[in-house]
């Protein structure tokens, strides 16, 4: 029997998606979280390389890169389920929707999403979709992208005397500023990460340095992390703003003393960065 084909449904239930084909004669299928990672292919676990060579289905971010999609089997099909800011191909309902419809209709599926499933992911979300239609889901966890810049750049997360605890937070909340214990992130020896923080980043210098953050706590953006265009741009708590202005990729805010260790670049690995795609590494001061 011919594989049922994924379609939009009716103008009355616009956004949500259906399946249609026939009567089901296969065994309920499965659906398994994978983590992506950040972009570099070669940082996905075993695990991850698994499900993907045995899916049937992959329901992927648009982050996902085109080389990790293209280890997932030739006749597997691909479902771009992208979100951006205030832009989303389908809402989060409808991809639980999706995936759970995918399954009962015995495809494996392999929900592939940038970074690791569980943090800043929704992939709990989705896990309890599956679990309350009675739908066998797994997880595969990924390595995040805080991981991922932290390693490229060589600015431990922790780092003995410089920061005694690393937190993760997110810079965007569906309505108005997130909300975070300041006070808390504000204390020193510490790392703090923001995702999806770059639109946000003068707000959350702001915040910080009222809750008592120094000023001149260094501050490293990484866009790109892992990718062949990866940027870094190293400055402070009181330059984070300036620097965050007019990054167009993925980028993570990384606050804290031990953020001082990253790798900066001369100006001739500048040079060698535009012509040879390496990352491009600056420093960028608040009077820049």
């Amino acid at each position: 029997m011919a594989r049922p084909t994924v379609r939009s449904a009716s103008r009355s239930k616009a956004g949500l998606v259906a399946l249609g084909g026939g009567t089901r004669a296969r065994a309920p299928g499965r659906v398994t979280l994978v983590g992506a990672g950040p972009g570099d292919p070669e940082l996905l676990t075993i695990k991850a390389l698994k499900a993907l060579q045995a899916a049937e289905v992959v329901v992927h971010d648009g982050l996902v890169s085109d080389e990790i999609l293209d280890l997932a089997p030739a006749k597997a099909r691909r479902i771009n389920v992208a979100k951006r800011k205030s832009r989303h191909t389908l809402p989060q309902d409808d991809i639980n929707q999706l995936l759970v419809a995918l399954a009962l209709e015995g495809l494996t599926v392999v929900r592939l999403k940038g970074g690791d499933p569980f943090l800043f992911g929704r992939g709990g979300e989705e896990l309890s979709a599956c679990r309350q239609a009675g739908v066998d889901c797994a997880v595969v966890p990924g390595i995040t992208a805080a991981l991922a810049a932290s390693a490229g750049a060589g600015a431990p997360l922790t780092h003995r005397g410089a920061a005694q605890a690393v937190t993760f937070v997110t810079g965007h909340a569906a309505h108005g500023e997130p909300d975070l214990d300041w006070t808390a992130l504000a204390r020193p020896n510490q790392t703090v990460v923001v995702y999806m923080g770059v639109s946000t980043a003068g707000l959350i210098a702001e915040r910080l340095t009222a809750a008592g953050r120094s000023g001149a706590t260094p501050a490293l953006i990484i866009e790109n992390a892992s990718r062949a265009d990866e940027r870094r741009l190293l400055t402070t708590l009181a330059g984070l703003a300036l620097a965050a202005e007019g990054l167009k990729g993925p980028a993570l805010l990384m606050v804290g003393e031990a953020m001082a260790m990253a790798e900066i670049a001369t100006s001739e690995d500048l040079s060698l960065a535009k012509d040879e795609a390496v990352p491009n590494v600056q420093r960028v001061s608040p009077g820049q």
